[in-house]
C-alpha cells in the first residue's frame, strides 16, 4: 500500500496540534503542507492531474493523519469526500464531476455545506431554499452548520430545496458555489470542546449562486439510488470512519507507552506486567483489529466499480460509521483508564483525543438513523 504522507510531514503536523487546539485556531500551516505534498489531489486520477490513490489507500492515510492531528484530519476529510465522490462517478463512467477532480488537482479546496440545524433527513431533504435564476442555475438561502474548512474553502458543495409548484414539492438541488461569488456569511461561532482546529463554522447562505454548469443533480426529495447520492453517502461514511479509527489507533499507542512507563508501588512492577492492564490493552487491540477488517473490506469493495450493492450500501456504510465511532470512544476511554489521572490535564494528548473522539456521535449517520436503515433493509418501510 502506498502512502502519500511522509513521517516527517506527519511529525510536523503533530507538533502543531496542541497549539491549534489551545488557541482554537485553524490548521493553516497543516493545510499548506498537505497541499504542497499533493494530498488534496490524492484520489484524483493521474490522467486528471492527481496521484491516483485508491479509496483504500486514502482511508489509511486519513487514519494516519488523524492519529497525529484529529481536527486537521476531520477538516481535510470534507474536501476528500468531494474528491471521493468525483472519483466514484468517474470510475463508473460518469464524468459530471471531472471538473471537480481537475480543480482539486489545481489547488482548489472544497467544503461540505449540507448539514443544517434540526434536519435529520440529511441527504433526503433540506431547509435551505434553492431559488431558480431563470437560466438553469440557482441561488441558495439558508443556514448550514459544521462547515469544516470555513476559513479556506474556495468551492462549497451545497444542497437546497427548490420551491414547489402547484400541488407539488420542489426538487432537491445539489450544486456548488464559489467563495469569490459571495452571497454568504461565515459566522465566527466555532468554540467547541474538541475538533477545534477544523473551524467548522456556521455558514449563512443569502444568495450564493450556482450557475447551470455547477448544478449537479435535481432529484426528488427522499431516498435515491442516484450514483451522485451513493457517492456522497459512501465516501462520507467511510472516510469519516477512517478519522475515528486513526484516533483509536493513537490511543492504543499511548496506552501501551503508559503501561510500559508507569510502575505500581504495590508490586514494584511496570503496569505492562499487571494482568488487568494487559487484558485491557489486549481488548483495545482486538477492537482495532475488527475495525480495520471492516474498513479494509468495505473500501476494497468500493474500489471495485463492478461491485454493486445498490441500496445495501446505505446499510453497509452507515453501520460501519456507527460501529467504528462507538468503538473508537471505547478504545480512548480504556486508554485513559490505563494511563491514569495525568490525562485529565488540558495539555495531555490523550485528554485531547478524548474530547475529539466525542464528535463522532454528531456526524451522520446517527446511531438511531443507522438502526432505522438496517430495520428497513430487513423489515421493509414503516407502514402509514
Amino acid at each position: 500500500m502506498t502512502f502519500l504522507l511522509s513521517e516527517d510531514l506527519l511529525a510536523g503536523i503533530r507538533d502543531r496540534a496542541a497549539d491549534y487546539d489551545r488557541d482554537n485556531a485553524f490548521f493553516a500551516e497543516d493545510l499548506a503542507d498537505l497541499q504542497a505534498a499533493g494530498y488534496l489531489a490524492a484520489m484524483v486520477p493521474t490522467a486528471l492531474g492527481g496521484s491516483g490513490s485508491t479509496l483504500g489507500e486514502t482511508v489509511r492515510d486519513q487514519a494516519r493523519l488523524a492519529a497525529h492531528a484529529p481536527a486537521t484530519a476531520l477538516a481535510v476529510n470534507m474536501h476528500q469526500v468531494w474528491v471521493g465522490v468525483g472519483r466514484y462517478l468517474h470510475e463508473r463512467g460518469d464524468s459530471s464531476l471531472d471538473w471537480l477532480l481537475e480543480e482539486a488537482a489545481a489547488g482548489e479546496v472544497f467544503g461540505f455545506g449540507y448539514s443544517e440545524p434540526g434536519n435529520d433527513l440529511v441527504l433526503l431533504g433540506s431547509r435551505t431554499e434553492a431559488r431558480p435564476d431563470g437560466a438553469g442555475g440557482f441561488t441558495f438561502h439558508g443556514r448550514k452548520i459544521f462547515t469544516s474548512n470555513s476559513p479556506a474553502w474556495t468551492r462549497l458543495g451545497v444542497l437546497g430545496l427548490e420551491p414547489g409548484g402547484k400541488g407539488g414539492e420542489g426538487r432537491l438541488v445539489h450544486a456548488f458555489v464559489t467563495r469569490s461569488g459571495g452571497g454568504f456569511d461565515i459566522l465566527d461561532d466555532w468554540d467547541t470542546i474538541g475538533m477545534r482546529a477544523s473551524q467548522s463554522r456556521t455558514t449563512v447562505l443569502d444568495g450564493a449562486h450556482a450557475p447551470a454548469d455547477r448544478v449537479m443533480r435535481l432529484l426528488a426529495p427522499g431516498p435515491s439510488l442516484d450514483p451522485y447520492v451513493l457517492g456522497i453517502f459512501t465516501s462520507f461514511e467511510v472516510l469519516l470512519s477512517a478519522v475515528y479509527a486513526g484516533i483509536a489507533d493513537r490511543a492504543l499507542e499511548l496506552a501501551v507507552d503508559a503501561a510500559r512507563r508507569r510502575t505500581s508501588m504495590k508490586t514494584g512492577r511496570a503496569y505492562a506486567q499487571e494482568p488487568d492492564v494487559r487484558r485491557r490493552i489486549a481488548a483495545m487491540a482486538l477492537t482495532q483489529d475488527s475495525t480495520w477488517l471492516q474498513l479494509d473490506a468495505i473500501t476494497r469493495e468500493l474500489d471495485d466499480p463492478s461491485a454493486d450493492r445498490g441500496a445495501g450500501w446505505f446499510r453497509a456504510t452507515a453501520g460501519l460509521k456507527v460501529r467504528v465511532t462507538e468503538a473508537a470512544r471505547d478504545v480512548v476511554d480504556q486508554a485513559i483508564r490505563v494511563s491514569g489521572g495525568a490525562t485529565y490535564f488540558s495539555g495531555s494528548e490523550l485528554g485531547r483525543l478524548y474530547r475529539d473522539v466525542l464528535a463522532g456521535s454528531f456526524h451522520p449517520s446517527s446511531e438511531d438513523s443507522a438502526h432505522a436503515t438496517v430495520a428497513q433493509s430487513l423489515l421493509g418501510p414503516l407502514e402509514d
